[in-house]
């Protein structure tokens, strides 16, 4: 959650992908910043990176029209879970101190999830639920070991390094040094596969021009005009926070809980693990922009748990695939026969011999993916 800078190594990918020669800076209007070639602005990103996370404030708005069926209301789904950001405009304020004073609220309807650290106190408030959990026996060097205690939030930074990561020597890279973000001037990258069989268009990468933190990452997909999901600061301040940011009292008649740090550990390397399980079981055809994971799966998976847990996470996450699949598209081909289903971003095909195929691509690459 706290891993904000993009990593040397993702930004080497992306230096790759541009090869030898420089690339100009496309200017539009009047330059505000001085121009950089892609080269440059890699470099200074990196450099920023290694160089830790600067004291900051600020808030990030994530929005995403992804052009999925309309989902089910699932029990539980407020503002800050998972499925609740696979459609809409989220709002995630963040404030950091240092390595050990950090805070994090993710406002909902009518409700709000915050973690705030400051040295070894940790808590996490759910208004919602009128509950506040001090964490006890953390790491004050090591707030990822308990940042997985706030639900999925993405950031401007860990959108960047999922971009960066992707990219390879498929990808055309220009650079515009006329952007504004959170009424900051910024550099912006934009990055656009050149296979045709890719169902985005352009990614485009926004740097701070004085820090070179990513600021906002925008990913269009060839079917619109506007971003089918877009992350970003719509303000930010590059100074440390005042210290009662990172102070918390429970409110009166609130419910006082502890839990160990260690079970938030726990938590994170059981996930860790069925993340490894999940990549033993699957393979990757094609690369870069275009690649089509590959991993078995049946439609009778989806009921499996259905019955034992019908409003936990299971039951949650077999109502989401119930309603993608009654909007999916029966094909066959050479490969067999299945259901396909595509949003702005992302197909998939579901295969009648018990094979999942996903891919930001066509659906006739994933069919492709499916016959070799």
């Amino acid at each position: 959650m706290t891993r904000w800078g993009v990593p040397v190594a993702a930004i080497a990918v992306v230096a790759a992908a541009i090869g030898a020669g420089p690339v100009i800076a496309a200017v539009q209007g009047e330059p505000t910043l001085p121009a950089r070639t892609a080269e440059q602005l890699l470099a200074d990103a990196a450099k920023a990176s290694q160089s830790g996370m600067k004291p900051m404030s600020g808030t990030v708005i994530q929005t995403a029209s992804l052009g999925l069926p309309g989902l089910p209301e699932i029990s539980g789904m407020g503002g800050s879970s998972p499925a609740a950001l696979l459609a809409g405009s989220h709002e995630l304020k963040v404030w950091y101190g240092g390595a050990d004073r950090l805070r994090l609220a993710l406002p909902g309807k009518m409700s709000e999830t915050d973690l705030i650290v400051n040295g070894d106190q940790v808590w996490l408030w759910r208004s919602e639920d009128n509950e506040a959990t001090r964490i006890s026996g953390v790491d004050p060097e090591a707030q990822d070991k308990h940042a997985t205690a706030l639900p999925s939030a993405t950031t401007p930074q860990q959108a960047a390094q999922q971009v960066l990561s992707r990219a390879a020597t498929d990808t055309v890279v220009s650079v515009s040094n006329t952007e504004r973000v959170a009424d900051r001037p910024a550099y912006q990258l934009v990055l656009a596969p050149k296979d045709g069989a890719s169902l985005v268009k352009e990614v485009k990468l926004a740097l701070d021009g004085e820090t070179f933190v990513p600021l906002r990452v925008q990913v269009y997909a060839k079917s619109a005009a506007e971003p089918a999901f877009e992350v970003g600061f719509t303000s930010v301040t590059f100074t440390p926070p005042a210290a009662e940011n990172f102070t918390f009292t429970p409110p009166a008649g609130a419910k006082v809980t502890e839990r160990a740090a260690d079970e938030f550990s726990k938590q994170d390397r059981a996930r860790q693990e069925r993340e490894r399980a999940l990549k033993g079981r699957a393979k990757v055809v094609g690369q870069g922009w275009t690649s089509v994971a590959v991993l078995p799966f049946s439609v009778k998976d989806l009921g499996a748990n259905q019955s034992q847990d019908a409003d936990g996470p299971a039951g949650n996450a077999n109502a989401l695939a119930d309603t993608l699949l009654r909007s999916a598209k029966q094909v066959s081909g050479p490969w067999g026969s299945g259901r396909v289903i595509q949003s702005k971003l992302l197909s998939a095909l579901l295969t009648d011999d018990g094979r999942l195929l996903v891919g930001a691509v066509t659906p006739e690459r994933l069919q492709e993916a499916a016959a070799s």
